[in-house]
């Protein structure tokens, strides 16, 4: 499946808002066929990364959507390097 990374760009947002937001995401990604991997936050610029297995953009978009409204201002596909 394909790998995106979103980036989401919140100035303010706290380890424990970001946290809760991944946990939201967990809670239906299965609705959509997408899986959250991991995140990171850096709390200095507000800068969000996730990255997940999905479908397509859109599947990961619909999960932010409705999991908490919190869409991602960017999203692009992402292949891991060795």
């Amino acid at each position: 499946m394909p790998l995106f990374m979103d980036v989401h760009n919140v100035p303010g947002a706290t380890a424990q808002a970001v946290a809760d937001a991944h946990k939201k995401d967990l809670e239906i990604q299965d609705k959509y066929g997408v899986k959250y991997i991991r995140y990171w936050l850096d709390e200095n610029s507000g800068a969000i990364f996730c990255l997940c297995e999905a479908p397509d953009k859109s599947a990961a978009e619909r999960v932010h959507r409705e999991a908490h409204g919190l869409v991602a201002d960017e999203i692009h596909q992402v292949r891991e390097g060795s």
